[in-house]
């Protein structure tokens, strides 16, 4: 059954009237008129209903259709089926709703998704081939039991890199093949037993990673960041005894920031005077999208305090699950222990593959190429912010969106799902609510640079319905 509209033209406005009947269907799927699937008049039908020519009304389906609002078929134009997923109710409060943040995670492929790269940019033949050769090689060599560490071919090949790439010196000894980046730092907080203890956290800084903390009975302590990353005085007033920091130096999660030298020379001598371990979540330390990127925190651990933890997530692909951690030569044999009877490396074929990738030159030009696709993006999605009165701040593979005190982010992000978004609520970064700032994470791999102000207006038109629910 086709749905009636009541759509009203301003013939005096300066916007056309193209513009109007697209807003107008828009408006009138927001509002729950048009609901999915609702079957739209024919462009003759609604042409003759406003007194407007057909060719008019065919403009607006066309563009609504190539926003994937609507889709035209022979059985007429619908409304599009709105992308669905689990609506979790509860809040996000002492990590009982980390299933929710972990749904924007793994909500797509979707616009301004977090965390994912670019699908386009994906080696997929190369990748595909080196795994099948690996998987073959696998299968033709004799059953055993493979090396819990990881494959030495390949943690000699990530040695290599880091030293090239991050500045690292280290031997494929001190590195430990793990299940992501969640792995190994699961994996580190294991083999360090830390339970009891407390922890310098970046205030604001990763939900998840705050929540294994806690869940290895270490008691996470807020401290701030500046633009020179973690405030180290701060936490030596607050959590002087803290016998670990977790810190993103790189590029702070998800502010942006990169820790500047001095604050890093302060941050491993407070480490040694104290005796506390440093973890270094490399974040995104190897996509910096201006200029050259900084060297590691482990580069300058001339002490053992650094453990280093870097993963191919947000370089190749979070389905790969391959990380790894860097440990100082105090720590080889305790971590060499934890990993035979905890969390041992992922599959022989995997990680073949991967090192082939890197000692055959891939990777590096890979990287080259999705920084300069990555920083496009974001200056096309910076600019289109601006044009729809939205300020927009880069960071990272992100732009981060500030929101007036009192807008629900989370409310923003989870109503973003339906319309193939998937914006990250900043508040849930901080660890203490009532102190957390409002406001949006949109991830860049994944924009569409030919359909950026389609998806910015959206946006806009998604804030401003619960900013006049705030006020009203």
């Amino acid at each position: 059954m086709t749905t009636k509209l009541d759509l009203r033209l301003d013939p005096e406005s300066k916007k056309p009237l193209t513009e109007q009947i697209r807003l107008g269907i828009l408006e009138a799927i927001d509002s729950g008129i048009l609901k999915p699937d609702s079957k739209l008049p024919s462009w003759n039908g609604l042409a003759s209903q406003l007194g407007v020519a057909r060719g008019t009304v065919k403009a607006a389906y066309e563009r609504l259709s190539d926003e994937q609002v609507i889709v035209a078929s022979t059985a007429g134009t619908r409304v599009a089926k709105r992308l669905s997923g689990p609506k979790p109710t509860a809040p996000y409060q002492d990590g009982s709703a980390l299933p929710d943040f972990y749904h924007q995670l793994s909500s797509g492929p979707a616009i301004f998704q977090m965390g994912v790269p670019a699908q386009e940019t994906f080696p997929a033949k190369l990748i595909s081939k080196l795994r099948v050769r690996s998987v073959r090689k696998e299968c033709a060599a004799a059953p055993v039991y493979p090396d819990p560490r990881g494959e030495y071919h390949f943690r000699s090949q990530i040695a290599a890199y880091l030293s090239i790439g991050r500045g690292v010196r280290c031997n494929q000894s001190q590195v430990f093949i793990t299940h992501g980046f969640a792995g190994g730092l699961a994996l580190v907080l294991r083999a360090l037993d830390l339970a009891g203890k407390a922890a310098w956290v970046e205030n604001p800084s990763y939900p998840i990673a705050r929540r294994a903390l806690e869940l290895a009975s270490v008691t996470p302590c807020p401290v701030p960041v500046d633009d020179d990353g973690i405030d180290v005085g701060n936490g030596r007033k607050t959590a002087p005894h803290a016998a670990v920091v977790m810190v993103t130096p790189g590029q702070q999660a998800p502010l942006g920031m990169t820790m500047s030298l001095d604050r890093r020379v302060e941050l491993l001598e407070w480490a040694e005077q104290s005796g506390a371990w440093i973890i270094e979540d490399d974040y995104l330390g190897e996509m910096q999208l201006e200029g050259r990127a900084s060297p590691a925190l482990a580069a300058l651990d001339r002490n053992g305090q650094v453990i280093h933890i870097g993963s191919f997530s947000k370089t190749i692909s979070p389905s790969l699950r391959l990380g790894f951690v860097v440990v100082p030569t105090s720590l080889v044999s305790r971590f060499a222990d934890a990993v035979i009877y905890s969390w041992p490396a992922p599959g022989p074929s995997v990680q073949d593959a991967v090192s082939q990738f890197i000692e055959d030159g891939h990777y590096l030009r890979h990287l080259r190429r999705v920084r300069r696709d990555y920083g496009d993006k974001r200056t096309c999605l910076a600019d289109a912010l601006g044009r729809y009165g939205l300020e927009g701040r880069p960071s990272g593979l992100a732009v981060v969106v500030n929101l007036a005190d009192g807008v629900p982010d989370i409310d923003v992000a989870r109503s973003a799902l339906e319309y193939g978004m998937a914006p990250a609520p900043l508040s849930p970064w901080y660890p203490i609510a009532n102190h957390a700032r409002s406001g949006l994470l949109l991830g860049i791999p994944n924009l569409k640079i030919e359909k950026v102000d389609s998806y910015c207006e959206r946006l806009r038109r998604l804030i401003d319905k619960f900013s006049v629910s705030k006020n009203g």
